[in-house]
């Protein structure tokens, strides 16, 4: 059991309920380092003899203590139990908690292969804890209908206990919190007061970072800064990938030409599989090797628990886990990573929950869309700093737009199909740490970014196949491609846009950083995917009709749309079902078209 040295109390906790499942437990008390800057002090032999078990000081970020961790566990799995061997410590419950166990406990021993564990078992029975019943139904086969004697006293026992004062409930109460209480006891003189500077220093930024003042602003303008130096600091290396992708892609047609290879195959092969790819890698990468190592840093530096604190209060009225807001946060860099994030959810509910609303939140393959069509046509004349400032606060605002959507469709779900009440979780504040610069960036781009890009690059080179196909196969004088742009122009004109933007957003399914792409081919009716950039782009538009009304459906679609590939993948593989697969394709979706409809029909009205 490894605990913290700076909140060793609250660590206790569990390392008791551990010990009284598993009695050979080794307790390793780390981040010695960190409780020594603030000149916490910690006697590990004082815990060590009140435990009854061993216990190891470590600082494992600098190596420290590790060199005696697998002897001491080695010492302790092999060491001879004896009858003369100091128990470990022994949790003591209250009376009628005890009362129920000495019942019990004699019936429970004669379906155990080992007598020890009997204890540990009754507890877990009467305290209540639903997990641990079917475990035992699933593991060693109790149930009432494989021990009826067993069920039938434990039904007994518990009736008996809800006509005492407080009934059930409070009886399971009391045995939860004996365990908090002799944590208590155990931690005095164990740990000694430490620097009151630290801790005074750490509970004036939660006072910042926590209020119902501050905290929210200091939130906005901390999400800001991130999506600003992860958009301005992509640019380059994006315009350098796509450079490179480019150069490579005129030498690889050329060298299948060469090869004798056919024209129409080295089209679709280069300029249609190879280009989508290359795209996606483009304009995927950089942003993610920028916004995950960021999102990472907050995380280590403790500051993404305090997101979860300050949106606890607004999930729950949703009635969803507050911990949700910490998945949202991770769909900001990719859904697809924000899906896979939910599993940190205990709830079953709460978790489909999360994982059908996390699409509500804007990734960073819709940002190009979004920035380009905020610049074109929302700012109007501004420019300079005046002009990014409002820029951003557009942006700022779609994306509180997005997380209220969030919590609408959470409280919609909430309320019909997942109906349920909410949990509620313990959620521990770690205290502020200087992130491990090294360890953070490596692990964001190997384990977050490599594996999303490459799923999305997976999902792209058939995207790119079916792309080119329609953009040049031709069906009489007009490729599929215009074919299909016109037979869905009615349904975009009712929502405030056109079939060739209803078209980039259905062809972009792969990935959303090539929607604004595609329209841009369509328009140019080019075999290719094509990217134009600032007054190129504007005129382009211009010719086609668009105007603000177009801009703003464009940006609220963009926003609320189907998850990507990637995403909808994501989700199968961590529900296991197509029907909340299609139902988080479907959700919004529909989100999407009714705004859509009801800006389109506002601004007919006005206009």
């Amino acid at each position: 059991m490894v605990c913290d040295a700076g909140c060793l109390q609250r660590n206790l906790n569990l390392v008791l309920q551990i010990m009284e499942a598993v009695p050979r437990t080794l307790v390793c008390v780390n981040l010695l380092d960190e409780a020594a800057k603030k000149h916490l002090q910690v006697d590990l032999d004082l815990l060590q003899r009140r435990l009854e078990v061993p216990v190891l000081g470590m600082a494992a970020r600098q190596g420290q203590g590790l060199e005696q961790l697998l002897p001491k566990l080695h010492q302790l799995l092999t060491a001879p139990v004896t009858d003369n061997a100091p128990a470990p410590f022994r949790i003591c419950y209250p009376a009628a908690a005890e009362a129920a166990i000495t019942r019990l406990q004699p019936v429970v021993t004669h379906y155990l292969a080992h007598a020890s564990n009997a204890r540990f078992v009754c507890a877990r029975l009467l305290d209540g804890d639903s997990s641990f019943s079917r475990a035992l139904t699933e593991q060693l086969g109790l149930s009432p209908a494989g021990a009826p004697e067993l069920f039938a006293l434990l039904a007994r026992i518990k009736a008996d206990i809800s006509q005492t004062p407080g009934g059930l409930e409070a009886f399971q109460d009391s045995m939860a919190a004996a365990f908090a209480q002799q944590a208590a006891v155990l931690c005095q003189g164990v740990t000694r007061p430490g620097d009151q500077r630290v801790a005074g220093r750490d509970r004036r930024l939660d006072w910042w970072f926590t209020s119902k003042w501050t905290g929210f602003p200091i939130m906005l303008l901390l999400l800001l800064l991130l999506f600003w130096l992860t958009i301005s600091g992509a640019n380059v290396p994006s315009q350098l990938l796509a450079q490179g992708f480019g150069w490579l892609e005129v030498r690889l047609a050329a060298g299948l030409s060469q090869l004798g290879v056919s024209a129409w195959l080295t089209d679709l092969l280069i300029h249609g599989v190879y280009n989508v790819m290359t795209w996606v890698i483009s304009v995927m990468l950089p942003p993610m090797a920028i916004f995950f190592p960021l999102f990472t840093l907050l995380e280590d530096y403790g500051y993404l628990p305090r997101v979860a604190f300050n949106l606890d209060r607004s999930f729950q009225k949703a009635k969803a886990c507050g911990k949700q807001a910490l998945t949202m946060c991770m769909g900001f860099g990719c859904n697809a990573a924000g899906v896979t994030g939910c599993r940190i959810i205990d709830s079953p509910r709460e978790r489909l929950i999360a994982i059908l609303t996390n699409n509500f939140v804007p990734c960073k393959g819709r940002f190009p869309t979004l920035i380009a069509l905020i610049t074109l046509f929302l700012i109007g004349s501004a420019s300079g700093w005046q002009g990014s400032l409002l820029g951003a606060s557009i942006l700022v605002a779609v994306i509180v737009l997005g997380v209220g959507m969030t919590l609408l469709a959470s409280r919609l779900l909430s309320g019909t199909l997942l109906q349920g009440v909410p949990s509620s979780f313990t959620l521990e504040l770690p205290p502020y740490r200087r992130p491990q610069f090294g360890r953070v960036i490596g692990r964001s781009i190997i384990d977050r970014t490599l594996k999303v890009l490459g799923r999305a690059v997976v999902v792209a080179a058939p995207a790119g196949l079916l792309i080119w196909i329609l953009a040049n196969v031709r069906l009489g004088s007009t490729t599929l491609l215009q074919h299909m742009t016109t037979l869905l122009d009615p349904l975009g004109h009712a929502l405030g846009m056109d079939g060739t933007i209803l078209s980039g957003f259905i062809l972009g399914f792969p990935a959303n950083e090539i929607v604004m792409p595609i329209i841009v081919m369509a328009y140019l009716a080019q075999g290719h995917l094509t990217e134009l950039n600032g007054p190129a782009l504007a005129q382009l538009f211009g010719q086609n009709g668009w105007t603000w009304v177009t801009a703003v459906c464009t940006i609220l679609f963009s926003l609320l749309h189907w998850p990507c590939a990637t995403a909808c993948l994501t989700v199968h593989k961590e529900t296991q079902s197509w029907k909340w697969t299609l139902l988080s394709f479907a959700l919004p979706t529909a989100f999407g078209l009714l705004a859509c409809f009801i800006v389109a029909s506002l601004a007919a009205l006005l206009v």
